[in-house]
């Protein structure tokens, strides 16, 4: 890494923005979105999709709300020719959505596009050409007004052609490597394909501004924006379209700064999806603006299902933390977030909230079919009793006293740690039954019979099986609990103190059962039990001698 020096700024900050847009704090409504998953990260595939699967994954975004797809380069080879021709010949594209087919400025590409349209309602027709500094000079090696005349020569065919096309057809053009390109030529070769097009009010043309490559900062991208907005002809009249790509990490802060410079479409992937680094990821540009109560137009309301259909026709991996659709992204391990995002949980019950404040969750995950038991709440050694006990308690009813949450999380934290793994909400569960509830192992209640003496004061016939034998003890005292508590010292020859004793009933339950926590202490230390039963009497006399068994 000692050749820093060699780099060298590839962009044009334009001279005379003025940067209001940096002043707006959120974005106020959806951009028109464009998916280019079917063309741009079709081709950044290494296998890329069959017919088949195109078809599939088209049928897939026309559900999730896309209203503007582009499916391919039909000039380009015999199989985007015919997924476009598929898509028409089957009608397969809704009336409310419009396909988009990319074109070079060459006149037997253009012949072509048009060939592969025919039959299509409605069509984007996307001519493009490349106008950096880096392409003129060392690709094409022409001036820039020979890279004019390509874009003006593409313009006209496109006009020619339209007239004898059926369907509506609306044209596009790019820029292709805006962002190395000098902002006053960008303007130059745009108003000069506008000027050929005469777009209206009702017929408006495309402006795309690219991030071929990402090379700047966000803010610069968005001034460039900026820019163009204030220096195209008829800007009316024209629908200023976004498509950044990610060679930064940048694409979204490209996308919402580029919206707010005057940005009125996007172009972008599911899941960021293109070549190098990908595009734009629209799942997290979209629930971006969900989040702050803006609606996208999009729904992800099922993005689980919507990311096993991508991983399948694509063979690529959304990653376990991207945002929104990784399978991590909601999990809370640490156990102060457990803690915090079960309280806020509650308190938004209690409350009845309409709103979301949720600590540690921007979004709800339930609005994009995410589970709250088993997406959130992740227990491993790092995690703390208050996402074990909202597991318990959300998922298994069994709401532990705070100190009796405490020790078992303690204890679930261990188990994780000796065996390196993640434990699931079941085996929480699983474990808490084998080490904490009904034990019998060493000590056991067999029967139990009582006599009031008075109201406070009653004699019990308690029989206890202890070290392999059944031991009868009458006792006196102030409770049945109390009666089995000195029978099983008497019989065990432990001394301890009955602590806590908490009870409620197992809603949810098919029968009606009872769970009672009990904490005894023996030599200053805690050891919990507890006893579930339909009767709530046996349900305590099973929590204590639970505690009891754990002291042995």
């Amino acid at each position: 890494m000692q050749n820093s020096q060699k780099y060298i700024k590839q962009y044009f900050n334009p001279q005379g923005v003025t940067m209001d847009w940096a002043k707006k704090t959120s974005i106020e409504k959806p951009p028109i979105w464009c998916s280019v998953d079917l063309r741009d990260g079709n081709q950044a595939l290494i296998i890329p999709m069959s017919l088949e699967e195109k078809l599939e994954f088209f049928t897939l975004l026309c559900q999730i709300g896309f209203k503007e797809i582009e499916v391919g380069f039909p000039a380009a080879s015999e199989t985007e020719y015919e997924f476009c021709r598929a898509l028409i010949e089957r009608n397969l594209i809704p009336d409310d959505v419009t396909i988009q087919v990319l074109t070079q400025s060459r006149e037997h590409i253009i012949a072509k596009t048009f060939e592969a349209l025919e039959g299509a309602k409605r069509a984007i027709v996307h001519l493009y050409n490349s106008t950096s500094k880096a392409q003129r000079e060392q690709v094409f090696r022409r001036s820039k007004q020979e890279i004019i005349d390509i874009a003006v020569f593409g313009a006209k065919l496109c006009n020619e052609y339209k007239k004898n096309a059926k369907g509506k057809i609306t044209f596009e053009y790019s820029p292709e490597s805006f962002t190395g390109t000098e902002p006053e030529f960008a303007a130059e070769i745009c108003n000069a394909v506008l000027d050929i097009w005469q777009p209206t009010a009702e017929d408006k043309a495309i402006i795309n501004l690219p991030v071929t490559v990402e090379n700047s900062m966000p803010h610069v991208y968005a001034n460039q924006v900026e820019y163009m907005c204030k220096h195209l002809h008829g800007r009316e009249n024209v629908v200023i379209s976004l498509h950044p790509h990610n060679d930064r990490g940048c694409a979204i802060a490209d996308s919402e700064m580029g919206l707010l410079a005057g940005g009125d479409r996007i172009e972008g992937t599911l899941f960021g999806n293109g070549e190098r680094t990908g595009n734009v990821d629209i799942v997290t540009l979209a629930l971006n603006m969900y989040s702050q109560g803006v609606d996208p137009n999009l729904d992800f309301s099922d993005l689980p299902s919507i990311t096993r259909v991508y991983e399948r026709v694509t063979r690529m991996k959304v990653g376990e933390r991207q945002p929104y659709s990784g399978q991590l992204v909601f999990a809370a391990f640490s156990g102060s977030h457990q803690d915090a995002i079960a309280k806020g949980m509650k308190y938004r019950a209690e409350r009845e909230e309409r709103t979301w404040t949720v600590p540690y969750l921007p979004l709800d995950p339930a609005d994009v079919g995410r589970v709250y038991e088993a997406d959130v709440i992740r227990i491993n050694s790092q995690s703390g009793k208050g996402g074990i006990g909202y597991i318990l308690e959300t998922q298994f009813n069994l709401v532990l006293p705070p100190k009796m949450r405490e020790q078992f999380g303690y204890h679930i934290k261990s188990i994780s740690d000796h065996e390196h793994r993640e434990l699931a909400s079941t085996e929480v569960y699983e474990i808490f039954l084998r080490d904490f509830v009904n034990l019998t192992e060493k000590l056991n209640v067999l029967e139990a019979g009582y006599d009031s003496l008075s109201a406070e004061h009653i004699k019990g016939k308690i029989v206890i099986e202890y070290a392999g034998k059944a031991v009868t003890v009458e006792v006196e005292g102030n409770g049945r609990l109390d009666c089995v508590s000195k029978a099983i010292k008497q019989v065990t020859g432990r001394n301890y103190i009955l602590e806590n004793y908490v009870e409620h009933a197992l809603e949810g339950k098919s029968t009606s059962q009872a769970a009672s926590y009990i904490c005894i202490v023996e030599n200053g230390t805690p050891f919990w039990g507890a006893g579930i039963h339909t009767d709530i009497m046996t349900s305590s006399v099973r929590a204590l001698v639970s505690a009891v068994n754990r002291t042995l």
